[in-house]
């Protein structure tokens, strides 16, 4: 079971998402717009968050980046709109997940459901740390520490994922399909440009390691890993 905070300013919404969640075994909260969504943060430990774009008083963007500062729990965003501007907005503040309007209820526990199986399958770890360096790029997949040039760069939450996903099949070339299944946790292919999108985001955190990075037209994408 899994404490979810949902946060709209349509109440219609937030109750068919609750009902939902409820159903599926999970306790819900609500808040009405991103202060309030902000302020529950801090009373209280959520799970997962469901956070709308377009609200009064603080809006979702500005919510999840005062949330970012001080947790990580994982964030799926709706939106009426579904411009590719919003789409990485959301990502640069950490969001893990994008859902435009109208969607299903169904669609939404899906998305729960995966971000609740990932969460469950990362344990905690006393062998020794899990690095990889190549020139002046390192990355410790154990205490979630990447190094540029010696300088630590801060990633969101979805582009670590993404990456130590890349670095654990280096030299091999990865299905865009298969980078869902694996770092989104589902099967929604039609939603292959969010998983471009954290490319583009990710590269551009890499700075001038970027290149690490192998865009493979029509397929995936490969992480070079070969140690010179």
């Amino acid at each position: 079971m899994a404490k979810i905070l949902i946060c709209d300013d349509e109440p219609g919404l937030r109750a068919v998402i609750k009902r939902y969640a409820q159903f599926d075994g999970h306790e819900a909260a609500e808040a009405g717009n991103g202060m309030e969504a902000v302020e529950a943060c801090k009373k209280e430990k959520f799970d997962i968050i469901i956070m709308d774009i377009m609200m009064p008083e603080l809006d979702g963007f500005a919510a999840v980046k005062e949330i970012r500062k001080t947790s990580d729990v994982p964030i799926i965003m709706l939106s009426a709109r579904g411009e590719e501007y919003d789409k990485v907005l959301g990502f640069e503040y950490g969001v893990d997940d994008y859902v435009v309007k109208p969607f299903s209820s169904k669609e939404i526990m899906l998305r729960i459901a995966a971000i609740l199986r990932r969460k469950a399958a990362v344990t905690p770890s006393n062998d020794e740390h899990e690095m990889f360096t190549k020139d002046g790029f390192s990355a410790d997949m154990t205490s979630y520490k990447i190094l540029i040039d010696g300088k630590q760069a801060e990633l969101a939450p979805k582009l670590y994922d993404l990456l130590f996903f890349l670095i654990r099949n280096k030299n091999i070339a990865v299905p865009r399909e298969k980078i869902l299944i694996e770092v989104w946790g589902y099967k929604n292919f039609d939603d292959v440009r969010t998983l471009d999108t954290h490319i583009k985001l990710l590269r551009k955190a890499m700075g001038p390691y970027a290149n690490l990075i192998t865009t493979l037209r029509g397929h995936g994408y490969r992480f070079e890993g070969n140690l010179e």
